[in-house]
């Protein structure tokens, strides 16, 4: 449920939404769904790092950092929210070769020419004037880049519409990516993405690829409301009308069985500087 809007956005849209997650840190942490195994060892496989380190954009608080640290690999995890780096500190604590810097990636200057560079749920955060040139720059001749997304839909015949409805009902102008959307973001599909686009257009990308993962995640009532707590989305809504929205959702998926399937994708885009 993440994805560059259509219209640009403001820079105001982008910031206001951007240091929301620590708010609901611990949420983010305990309900958001990690990434497939096969994800990381593509991502690693393509990199051929033989050695040389990575360095993670958003780690938030580590939903991928820690697959790509169990493979050996020496990570800089740059983070710009306080809060959520609490969390990545304390689940990477005892994990060897992570370092944590907490700070916009935009203001960070990598130390070192980096194999990859990653970002997990993240890069559309980053600012379009500079993120490409940022990434360039971090990056060794021919050093690869991966950005990957997860977004679901609810599954199950009728519920989707019945969240839909009392998103309807409870927002005005139904905020994007939320719930109330039935079908996958553009962060997902491929070709047609602004992810794909923009790397293609870039001119200091090259071999760009796009790769889809597929999974299903289920969560009962309130472990699903959790995940949608820890949405930018749902952040920005007053807090009154948030938990009423909540209460509705709750509502409806006990009505439907207490259980809601999330068909989910995974979006996967590589791409390695012009060497």
């Amino acid at each position: 449920m993440t994805g560059e809007p259509t219209a640009k956005p403001s820079e105001h849209w982008r910031e206001q939404r951007r240091h929301v997650f620590g708010e609901a840190a611990e949420q983010y942490d305990a309900a958001r769904p990690g990434y497939p195994g096969r994800l990381v060892t593509d991502v690693l496989a393509y990199a051929a790092l033989d050695g040389a380190p990575a360095v993670e954009v958003g780690a938030g608080t580590g939903k991928a950092t820690l697959s790509f640290a169990a493979h050996g690999v020496p990570l800089t995890c740059v983070e710009p929210d306080a809060r959520m780096a609490d969390v990545l500190a304390r689940n990477c604590a005892g994990t060897p070769g992570v370092t944590i810097t907490v700070g916009g990636f935009e203001t960070w200057r990598p130390p070192t020419p980096y194999g990859l560079l990653y970002s997990a749920q993240a890069w559309h955060w980053i600012d379009p004037a500079t993120r490409w040139s940022l990434a360039r720059a971090a990056l060794r001749p021919g050093g690869a880049i991966a950005l990957f997304w997860n977004d679901w839909v609810v599954a199950g015949e009728g519920l989707e519409e019945e969240l839909a409805a009392v998103h309807d009902r409870a927002l005005t102008g139904v905020a994007p990516h939320t719930a109330h959307d039935l079908r996958p973001r553009s962060t997902v599909e491929g070709p047609h993405s602004w992810v794909y686009g923009q790397l293609a257009a870039d001119g200091g990308f090259t071999d760009v690829e796009h790769r889809r993962y597929e999974s299903v995640h289920e969560r009962s009532a309130e472990d699903f409301v959790s995940l949608l707590a820890s949405h930018s989305a749902y952040r920005v809504v007053p807090e009154d009308v948030r938990e009423a929205l909540f209460a509705d959702v709750r509502r409806v998926v006990d009505a439907h069985g207490g259980t809601v399937r999330l068909d989910t994708t995974t979006g996967l885009y590589l791409a390695r500087t012009v060497g």
